[in-house]
């Protein structure tokens, strides 16, 4: 297919960093993105048990995060996988948009790790999350963990018109120095450098594909990592999934038009947007959590109620023999108590796949998963 450059727009040589920021137009904007950070961060801070409420948050952001690059798959999906390999770490005779997702959340996992071990942001970090995205599925053949070392373009595939041409090969190196000297060393508010970081990223293209993938990654790493959150887990991919159209055209005004503060106020009323959903969405899933305390109490008669609970929210697609390993709950009780609750007429949970042979049911947790499929 000819390649159609009549509207594309070539990357920014030489504006990146921008000189000045224009504060007064931008500084309501920030104030509330700020605040509404702030209010989310403080909520898990204070939470007893994270893990219950950012497990269900996490699986969001890798399906919204994948679908992105067309990529679909939905919660049940990446949950049932678990149910099936969670140990095993293999990935087989699954869906390759499920794999790609997987693949998402594992590299995502991994960045978050190293950061909190002390490894520094740098090309190499970027370059071993870009490995662990597209070791499978399609992104296999597009040199994982390697910078491309030819021009690529960001463009339609059916009809051949490209919007945009990121940097050239030759200069990709050389636009990461500025891009992790920035990071470092300049002295902007955090939430506007992850803004600029961002889109710079974005513009760079600097892999063959996945690139939409690690720069939203980036995002939390950069909030997290200059202590504007105080955990890595605030997901942005929902607001932006959304909004996908102006996601995109900000971030091509910023090389057309050198628009960056059209870009900070569409990021920063993203991160306000996306940390109030985050903050209502954990509140939705703690009363929830709150309200089942008694129901399974009820419904089970034990004294494992609230451990069986427990390992529910943090793997509301499950088998038996994972709730034992998560709850400590021996293997024959847990039988027991999952009857209970299937046999209750509330229909809390389902047989998401019977058993078959030697593999054992797969259940659902129908009131969690109601809350965070996408």
């Amino acid at each position: 297919m000819e390649l159609n450059f009549d509207h594309a727009v070539s990357y920014h040589d030489g504006a990146f960093p921008p000189s000045t920021v224009d504060y007064p137009r931008i500084i309501q904007e920030l104030l509330q993105a700020n605040d509404a950070l702030a209010r989310y961060d403080q909520a898990l801070v204070h939470l007893h048990n994270r893990e219950l409420f950012l497990a269900p948050l996490r699986n969001q952001e890798a399906v919204l995060s994948s679908r992105m690059e067309g990529t679909i798959s939905t919660v049940d999906e990446i949950l049932e996988y678990e149910s099936d390999d969670e140990d095993s770490g293999v990935i087989e005779n699954v869906r390759s948009d499920v794999v790609e997702t997987i693949l998402y959340r594992r590299a995502l996992n991994f960045a978050q790790a190293e950061m909190e071990s002390g490894r520094p942001m740098s090309n190499h970090l970027l370059r071993s999350m870009h490995q662990l995205l597209l070791p499978l599925g399609r992104g296999a053949a597009k040199s994982p963990g390697a910078f491309r070392n030819e021009q690529n373009y960001i463009g339609d595939e059916r009809t051949g018109i490209i919007s945009f041409i990121p940097i050239s090969p030759e200069q990709l190196n050389e636009g990461f120095d500025r891009l992790f000297a920035y990071i470092e060393k300049n002295t902007h508010p955090a939430l506007i450098r992850t803004a600029f970081a961002h889109v710079e990223f974005e513009a760079l293209h600097p892999f063959k594909d996945g690139n939409g993938r690690i720069g939203r990654m980036l995002i939390t790493l950069m909030l997290w990592s200059s202590g504007i959150i105080s955990s890595p887990h605030f997901y942005i991919s929902r607001y932006m999934e959304e909004n996908k159209a102006a996601y995109i055209a900000h971030m091509r005004a910023v090389s057309a038009e050198h628009d960056w503060t059209g870009w900070l106020v569409f990021f920063l009323e993203a991160v306000k947007q996306q940390a109030e959903y985050n903050l209502d969405a954990m509140n939705r899933i703690r009363q929830l959590y709150e309200n089942m305390k008694s129901v399974f109490s009820e419904i089970t008669g034990s004294r494992y109620a609230i451990s069986l609970l427990d390992a529910i929210f943090t793997m509301p697609v499950f088998r038996n023999q994972q709730i034992c390993k998560r709850s400590g709950i021996p293997p024959a009780t847990v039988n027991r108590l999952t009857n209970a609750l299937l046999a209750d007429g509330r229909n809390l949970l389902k047989t998401a796949r019977p058993a078959s042979g030697r593999r054992a049911a797969v259940y659902s947790f129908e009131p969690l998963l109601e809350l965070i499929r996408v």
